[in-house]
């Protein structure tokens, strides 16, 4: 099992915390553990609602702490691709992210969730690009967003 250490100033700011004392996830789940790390110099904390949160594994707001695989980069995959295919391919990422970020993420300035890397892979087969592209570079983060 891998170890995750998450500090609390890993917590983004204004992150909904959990309090469910109950609940048989409280270990694992990234809201759970932001509440057990919330510091007494903290006037102030974001928390669920209990009235919706679950004490099972159906909770809506359950995030896994996990780290998953997060992809720096993608100069690589232009390389692979003819030039129409590499236009329709930015195009459509640039509708998604916006030009700047775009930018941002071929180069490996932000690095991607997997939401963000199946929607970049998925815009590589739209184009008619090769399948078996891949990213610069992958790294093992928290998802504290689960997308």
């Amino acid at each position: 099992m891998e170890t995750n250490i998450i500090n609390a100033a890993d917590v983004p700011f204004n992150y909904a915390r959990c309090i469910s004392a109950a609940c048989p996830l409280a270990s694992a789940c990234l809201r759970a553990i932001a509440w057990r790390l919330l510091g007494a110099d903290e006037p102030t904390a974001t928390v669920l609602n209990p009235a919706v949160t679950s004490d099972d594994a159906a909770c809506a707001y359950y995030r896994d702490s996990s780290p998953v695989a997060y992809a720096r980069g993608f100069t690589g995959m232009q390389r692979r691709m003819y030039p129409d295919q590499y236009a329709a391919f930015m195009q459509a990422c640039i509708r998604r992210f916006g030009r700047s970020a775009y930018f941002k993420r071929r180069r490996g300035e932000i690095a991607m969730p997997p939401s963000e890397q199946d929607f970049v892979l998925a815009a590589v087969r739209n184009a008619g690009a090769p399948a078996d592209v891949g990213f610069d570079a992958y790294e093992r983060r928290v998802n504290w967003n689960g997308d």
